[in-house]
């Protein structure tokens, strides 16, 4: 040792350099940290993190290979998840190898039997069926098949039946809780990334049945769930839910009597959720803005034939379930994504119902939920009013009701509040929630958010030709319109221009938000000129000159509208200036402020 290095040792505190010789004497206990050493099983099992994998069986397990066919190699590990639940592995693509421990993630299958009754494809347990279609190593579809207990007396809601197609390859399927081994389509990051693959270009399958009570399992009751990603953030822009609505019998399963279900090959009913002004992003996935749903007859789909190549696993596999025939299936039948809107504007409808999320806090990933034609006042799920569903946002958005689908699902600008409406609408409904206080989230019902208090606008066509003329206003929340506006009395012409976005394409959805949008803003740039030549102060209104964004320019420039108007209105009331006022409505429900001027 250099002298050097004998001074540096010199230099150390007198407690380090009694550690440093013990530890050169050889007396040291070098695994004092042995106390909190890892444990060799699964780490993710009893902890609150998101277990986003399926546990490995517990160190030293030995699992069971089987060959179930007879040509020398193993087809299947019977094995258990790390809470000692038994599980099998079918291995449908011939990979497998004898010292696997579980099997792989592109076309094998998993079978759970969750209450250990030594079956794995029956009563009570979980099934994923993971598919390679094209045999690239990639799974390309996942199926989830979910029992209930034992044979239930009703189908419906007793198990899923889901398909899941990975049609923008980002290899993200269904979520299920690895640790409860139950589905939990739900969960999220944030208040909308969901783990299930609702983001992107997908599309899924579903049904809240056992495979064994349906009769044809080519088709679903979600059929398909499609979304859409035209700008290729990975985020979803447009979301359409085609629904074949069961028909149920009496029949049998397993030689048992109990109820069955059959699907009709019509889509019956449809709903078209669309982010207008393509807002969404990193911790706001979703944030649709409007959905047009259609009702009656609809159409038939039963040419929408889809190939399921590589679905087939080994034969001899099949007595592993109760019922296979899933297994067995060679095609799936559905509108996909490029077929789905002519379709729905080809179809008979009964009824077209429109929503506007007017406070644009909708982060669900099917829509912004519909209301219901009904009473204007009554608040609470079930309980009759227009948020009758409890999906649905308690206040904060705008419904509008053809309840005789004489407008196609066609929309139009109204001159009276420069904002979309639903061609063909008898009436409709807006619930103001000015501060986006009442959250429409899927967990409502949880939260029991519901306002005690709201305003509320009422539109009416009173004349028939599919466009609002009347308008009534509750803004004491009171549940009485203390003030009405006829168009008709004004001499306004209430028809406008009539969009038809049948044939509309994500883009054409955007760039009509836009021009809502910017006509929005301009109007309330006008409105401010003509408030200041009447004597008013507009800077009280100063938040409302934040407009960033699509949406605010939409929103802040009605809100200033509105206020600008009631300010000049009850101005002209104190002055008992009639004409004045009357020039005031006729301004502001045209749209044209320039009369004022």
């Amino acid at each position: 040792m250099n002298t050097a290095s004998v001074r540096t040792i010199r230099l150390l505190p007198a407690n380090l350099l009694l550690l440093l010789s013990a530890f050169v004497a050889g007396w040291w206990p070098v695994d004092t940290c042995a106390q909190s050493k890892p444990s060799p099983d699964y780490w993710n099992i009893k902890t609150p993190l998101t277990p986003y994998r399926l546990p490995p069986p517990p160190a030293g397990y030995k699992p069971k290979l089987i060959d179930l066919n007879g040509d020398g190699r193993p087809d299947a590990i019977i094995s258990v998840t790390a809470n000692d639940v038994p599980i099998l592995w079918l291995d449908d693509d011939g990979d497998l190898m004898p010292d696997d421990l579980e099997g792989d993630t592109d076309s094998d299958c998993l079978l759970i039997d969750r209450n250990r009754d030594g079956k794995y494809g029956s009563w009570g347990d979980l099934i994923v069926d993971w598919v390679d279609t094209d045999g690239d190593g990639k799974a390309d579809m996942q199926v989830v098949v979910e029992y209930p207990d034992s044979i239930p007396g009703r189908v419906w809601p007793n198990g899923h039946y889901m398909w899941i197609l990975d049609t923008d390859r980002d290899r993200v399927f269904n979520y299920i809780d690895w640790n409860t081994l139950k589905l939990h389509n739900w969960d999220r990051m944030e208040t909308s990334d969901f783990y299930t693959d609702y983001s992107g270009n997908t599309a899924f399958l579903k049904i809240h049945a056992y495979t064994g009570g349906i009769d044809d399992l080519r088709l679903n009751w979600e059929n398909p769930f499609l979304f859409y990603d035209p700008d290729g953030d990975g985020l979803s822009e447009m979301a359409i839910r085609l629904v074949d609505s069961p028909r149920y019998y009496d029949g049998e399963v397993d030689g048992k009597a109990t109820q069955r279900l059959k699907l009709s090959g019509w889509i019956d009913w449809v709903s078209m959720a669309v982010d207008m002004d393509n807002d969404n992003g990193p911790g706001n996935s979703f944030d649709f803005d409007m959905t047009v749903s259609f009702r009656g007859k609809g159409f038939n789909y039963m040419d929408q034939v889809h190939p399921v190549p590589n679905m087939r696993g080994l034969p001899e596999s099949d007595r592993y379930f109760t019922d296979p025939r899933f297994r067995q299936l060679t095609e799936l039948i559905y509108p996909d994504h490029k077929a789905a809107p002519k379709l729905i504007f080809d179809g008979e409808w009964e009824q077209v119902y429109f929503v506007y999320d007017e406070d644009d806090d909708c982060k669900r990933w099917e829509r912004v939920e519909l209301y219901d034609p009904l009473d204007p006042f009554k608040i609470g799920t079930r309980k009759g009013g227009i948020d009758n569903n409890s999906q649905s946002d308690a206040a904060g958005d705008r419904g509008e009701w053809d309840l005789d689908a004489s407008g196609k699902g066609q929309l139009y600008i109204g001159k009276f509040d420069g904002r979309l409406h639903l061609f063909g609408a008898e009436w409709g409904c807006w619930r103001i929630d000015k501060n986006a206080s009442a959250y429409q989230g899927y967990d409502r019902h949880w939260l029991n958010r519901d306002p005690k208090q709201f305003a509320t606008v009422k539109y009416t066509d009173r004349d028939g030709n599919g466009f609002f003329d009347y308008i009534e206003y509750d803004l004491d929340g009171d549940t009485l319109f203390e003030e009405t506006v006829d168009l008709k009395q004004l001499g306004l012409d209430d028809a406008c221009e009539i969009i038809n976005i049948s044939d509309f394409e994500y883009a054409g959805f955007h760039q009509l938000k836009r021009n809502v949008s910017d006509a929005m803003w301009s109007n309330a740039l006008l409105a401010e000129k003509a408030a200041q030549k009447y004597g008013l102060n507009v800077s009280w209104y100063a938040k409302l000159h934040e407009s960033a964004s699509v949406f605010e320019k939409y929103s802040n420039g009605y809100w200033l509208q509105f206020y600008l108007f009631k300010d000049l209105q009850n101005r002209f009331l104190r002055q008992n200036d009639q004409t004045h006022l009357k020039n005031l409505y006729k301004a502001y429900f045209s749209g044209n402020w320039n009369l004022l001027f």
